[in-house]
């Protein structure tokens, strides 16, 4: 098939080239140049409808995930990728391959403002190739600058959850920089508070849903058809 003579061309590839790009606090960060992106994102999209049954809908843009720590951004993200025929990436784990260190140490470090201008630099990148299936960080669209660029580029989708929920999952990882003090539901609570607004600016808004996360990728992907269907997925 033409699928299957694209990927045999393209199994040969070797890493991506990589660039140096100076951003302030992070290390001489490795990025891929447009062109190379668009190549390897194109055969891993391929592999993955070639691995799986996807969903008719096809994305003409980046599908970013936004919402609170803790609501399964990253594990809804891995799964709805292949179904949607596109690579995934998480926007924290690029950040940590970028800085060579980890969210938590860069925010001990250098702080929540500096961590937030890396953050957005990232973003920026993973969003300027082909679509993608991107799973950011809770406090992402605390940045002007990143939540213009979502708005501008991707078709964004809030996962909500209920406080309880969110206490629950957000805390069984001993990481989470803004958790390390105080009380964490009376944070997770503030904070919740301060970013529903950001959040509630969303083109698509989910529930995740309790028990087996092939629920939440099945709901989004049936928002994402009717949201295609309205004709809303204009910019």
């Amino acid at each position: 098939s033409p699928t299957d003579r694209i990927v045999r061309q393209h199994s040969g590839l070797t890493q991506l080239r990589p660039l140096s790009l100076k951003v302030r606090f992070f290390k001489d960060i490795r990025v891929s140049s447009p062109s190379v992106l668009a190549r390897d994102a194109l055969f891993l999209a391929l592999m993955a409808a070639h691995a799986n049954n996807q969903t008719p809908f096809s994305p003409d843009r980046t599908i970013a995930l936004v919402g609170m720590m803790g609501v399964g951004k990253t594990t809804v993200g891995r799964r709805l990728a292949p179904k949607l025929g596109l690579p995934f990436f998480d926007a924290d784990e690029e950040i940590e391959k970028a800085a060579g260190m980890s969210v938590a140490d860069l925010f001990t470090e250098h702080g929540e403002e500096s961590f937030r201008r890396g953050e957005a630099q990232v973003i920026e990148r993973l969003v300027s190739g082909p679509p993608i299936v991107l799973a950011t960080g809770g406090g992402a669209l605390t940045s002007d600058a990143t939540r213009a660029l979502l708005k501008e580029q991707t078709l964004t989708v809030w996962l909500k959850s209920d406080v309880d929920t969110i206490v629950k999952r957000a805390t069984r990882r001993g990481a989470r920089p803004l958790l390390m003090k105080g009380d964490a539901r009376a944070t997770i609570v503030r904070l919740l508070e301060e970013r529903a607004p950001l959040y509630g600016q969303a083109d698509i808004a989910i529930e995740s849903q309790h028990g087996p996360h092939s629920k939440t990728v099945a709901a989004i992907i049936d928002a994402l058809m009717v949201h295609k269907k309205a004709g809303k997925d204009q910019h």
